[in-house]
């Protein structure tokens, strides 16, 4: 089908859909439900591919129920909202770091969308809206249930993973369940200061006191026991952070841990020469190998596309790597990811035919022609400061 066709088609079966939401009567067919890998696991992450059609009115009511919950969602969340990205969720939690605190309790959410409850949902959902319409079409996306292989399989539990619609119904759901309870309930409940920081399912606590260390990870698990929620045992660890850590771990005679958020490596550092105290940032292993690794899968699925098109495609993924991981101190790391990438560049170049490998010297010259993107530090730590303070 050409683009020609398409818009035709377009022009053709979307009045007839937007009569059939108007009259509550679109009922959106099953999901296609695939497997993709889970970094760092041997679990794989399940997927739920909507037709194109079912993708369209998704995609028109997020759009439509974003308005109405900009305006009620909280400053601590972050992921799936407009004018909000990773770098101001970590800058956020770098200016909290500096505040009075001393304990970080790095959350992270346990098979998330295959345990959002369905009732809590339509509960959540029915406090803005009034249009039952709406409400009904959510309804029938919770429980139209996946294809798998020749199966079609209903839901009773969870929320499809990959639509449009099931970013906004994650951060609606943790709005209800963990931010707002943060916010009024759980700064109420510790004696000292407390500061989150959400984005999707993965969150940060920070605390000041030990006494609200030892207890605030309890009381989390409670909360998110109520909807049916619960923190990954093993990706759920409360460390020592902030400005007085070093000197604390020193008290005690603990070593200084480190914590992952958003791709991220964070630890305890310090100014060169003063020694004040500074978060220090690392690209995490997992995902510096993640990046590695689909770069050149890249380079060897378009090894015999043309030079100039290869130039161009893999410029455009340098630079989104460098652009999300150009955060001061991660550098060098940048810098071995374009050096691993230039050898496997050359040598897809190399195998291109049987004539022999394509030497340093031509090589070299056909990086003069096509130069790659250079790493750079695209965010210094007065600019992670003040992307923290946008929203505080």
């Amino acid at each position: 089908m050409t683009l020609k066709d398409a818009k035709k088609s377009f022009k053709i079966w979307c009045p007839q859909v937007i009569d059939q939401v108007h009259k509550g009567q679109y009922r959106p067919p099953p999901t296609k439900r695939v497997y993709i890998d889970k970094p760092g696991s041997t679990v794989k992450r399940p997927i739920s591919i909507p037709t194109v059609i079912d993708r369209v009115v998704q995609a028109a009511v997020a759009f439509i129920l974003q308005q109405i919950y900009e305006q009620d969602f909280s400053d601590i969340s972050f992921g799936g909202r407009p004018k909000r990205s990773a770098h101001q969720a970590i800058g956020r939690l770098n200016n909290a770091c500096y505040q009075k605190v001393s304990f970080v309790l790095d959350a992270d959410l346990s098979d998330f969308f295959g345990s959002l409850d369905h009732k809590w949902i339509e509960k959540m959902f029915s406090l803005r809206l009034g249009d039952p319409r709406l409400l009904r079409l959510l309804r029938r996306w919770l429980v139209v249930g996946h294809i798998e292989g020749d199966k079609r399989i209903k839901s009773t539990q969870g929320a499809p993973q990959g639509g449009p619609i099931s970013v906004l119904i994650s951060n609606i759901y943790l709005h209800y369940a963990l931010d707002l309870w943060i916010e009024k309930r759980l700064t109420r409940q510790l004696q000292g200061e407390v500061h989150a920081v959400r984005y999707l399912d993965d969150f940060v606590l920070c605390v000041q006191y030990a006494a609200d260390a030892e207890q605030v990870q309890n009381l989390v698990e409670e909360r998110l026991k109520k909807f049916s929620l619960r923190l990954h045992p093993e990706k759920t660890r409360l460390i020592r952070a902030g400005r007085f850590a070093k000197r604390d771990a020193k008290r005690f005679h603990e070593k200084l841990e480190s914590f992952e958020f958003l791709g991220f490596r964070i630890y305890n550092s310090q100014v060169p020469r003063s020694g004040i105290f500074r978060l220090g940032f690392k690209i995490a292993c997992k995902r510096f190998c993640r990046a590695v690794q689909n770069t050149k899968l890249l380079l060897r699925r378009m090894r015999h596309w043309p030079v100039e098109a290869q130039h161009a495609r893999l410029n455009l993924t340098l630079r989104g790597i460098f652009q999300y991981y150009g955060i001061f101190g991660c550098y060098d790391q940048q810098r071995n990811i374009h050096y691993h990438i230039v050898r496997y560049w050359r040598k897809m170049l190399s195998n291109r035919s049987q004539k022999g490998k394509l030497n340093w010297q031509k090589f070299n010259l056909l990086l003069k022609r096509y130069p790659l993107v250079k790493p750079k530090t695209s965010v210094t730590f007065k600019q992670l400061q003040a992307l923290g303070n946008c929203f505080s």
